[in-house]
């Protein structure tokens, strides 16, 4: 495993983890997009609890490959359902928010 591997997998993980508790804490900057773009207030625990598994796979990950791998895959589709989402609402302007968390997912994925 390398510097630059492990690097990005916790700068992942952190940022995931942010955005988890973004959501867990209502952050208005969070909660009233989503609601913009249609997503049900109902959702919002669940997920919450998709970004933050996928933050504690990614650091389990650098003990258990396998899990690390699944955990990226699994926050990067999350990511990019969080993009069709943004577009179908019709505000291309926030397309760039989601895949700002992406990046760093995928980047971890590629390096592991």
């Amino acid at each position: 495993m390398s510097v630059a591997h492990t690097v990005v997998t916790v700068v992942a993980a952190v940022m995931a983890g942010f955005s988890a508790y973004s959501v867990f804490a209502r952050a208005e900057w969070v909660v009233k997009p989503m609601a913009d773009y249609g997503v049900p207030a109902s959702w919002m625990p669940w997920l919450g609890a998709a970004k933050a598994a996928g933050a504690v796979g990614l650091l389990v990950g650098l003990a258990v490959p396998a899990v690390g791998v699944a955990a990226a895959i699994g926050l990067a589709l999350y990511f990019a359902g969080a993009v069709v989402t943004v577009v179908r609402a019709r505000w291309f302007s926030h397309v760039p928010f989601p895949l700002v968390y992406a990046a760093p997912v995928v980047a971890a994925l590629v390096l592991s």
